[in-house]
């Protein structure tokens, strides 16, 4: 039986708001996106770790309008048909908030454009070539949909040149058809996983699951080993919060020491990076792998 959703949160569930002087350019942010009419995902999905990503030069932009054509039942991105509009001006509104925000690391994530078709890739793409230009020293990160697998328009995202390009598995392949989208799947994300890793060994590849939807741990433990041998770099594991109502329930929060767990048993299986942790989400904090690539290197010499 799932949880009420007045149900009070375990205290560990706990969001970091800004203060002092990082409220201050926090405010100022929010302030330069709003008077030019710009959005982020953090703000679209009302994500949790907001303040501490904008804090720590992280963020997270969501291209190709804010309508999914899939309808996953733990995602509170508005459904609908978008009807093959692409905004034109879109690229450069991206490097205009990339001017405000001024992050070290930028995740550009998109919703499903199954109206489109390339899905979207080619835009993607430009997107991500036009920052790559205009601010070279910022790593990109691609957050990508499935692009129905196809590899003419995945060719088309990787060879763009992003730092980081991921796609999320989201949960455990018994679930996945309950969870997710029936035209999403738990085979066809790995298989989109293992594409990039085949065609182009230099990207760093990365997943994510979002746990306490109904699974058994030994299922979330198999996740693992599946987006293991598809050969995925970074893992993030985080606890899923229900956005409404409408949404599929919390069937349970998972304790501090639950993610710890999964985190040893993930870098036990050899993934080089991994973020575990009840406020993880797939773009929390993205930019610590940068750090840890640094941290590395400084050892290494």
């Amino acid at each position: 039986m799932g949880l009420n959703i007045s149900q009070r949160k375990p205290k560990w569930i706990i969001s970091q708001l800004p203060g002092g002087k990082n409220f201050t350019q926090f405010k100022q942010i929010k302030q330069g996106l709003k008077k030019h009419n710009l959005h982020t995902v953090c703000e679209e999905a009302s994500c949790p770790n907001l303040a501490e990503c904008w804090m720590s030069k992280t963020a997270t932009v969501m291209i190709l309008g804010d309508t999914c054509t899939r309808a996953c039942k733990f995602c509170n991105t508005k459904t609908g048909n978008p009807k093959k509009h692409v905004d034109p001006l879109e690229v450069e509104k991206t490097a205009k908030m990339i001017a405000i925000m001024e992050p070290e690391y930028i995740v550009i994530t998109s919703v499903d454009r199954d109206d489109l078709e390339d899905f979207g890739a080619a835009h993607f793409a430009k997107v991500i070539t036009h920052l790559g230009k205009k601010f070279p020293k910022v790593k990109v990160e691609a957050l990508i949909p499935d692009f129905c697998n196809t590899p003419k328009h995945m060719h088309t995202l990787a060879q763009s040149g992003p730092f980081v390009i991921s796609h999320n598995i989201e949960t455990t392949r018994r679930l996945s058809p309950i969870v997710r989208d029936r035209r999403a799947g738990y085979d066809l994300s790995l298989n989109v996983l293992k594409f990039y890793k085949e065609h182009y060994p230099q990207i760093t590849t990365k997943s994510s699951i979002l746990v306490g939807l109904g699974e058994k741990i030994d299922e979330v433990e198999q996740t693992l080993v599946d987006l293991k041998a598809a050969q995925v770099d970074i893992l993030t594991i985080g606890q899923y919060l229900m956005p409404s109502k409408k949404h599929l329930a919390v069937e349970r929060y998972y304790a501090p020491e639950e993610f710890a767990y999964l985190q040893k048993r993930a870098q036990k299986l050899g993934f080089k990076f991994v973020a575990s942790g009840p406020m993880v989400r797939s773009s929390y904090k993205a930019s610590d792998y940068l750090r840890f690539i640094k941290n590395e290197q400084l050892r290494a010499n």
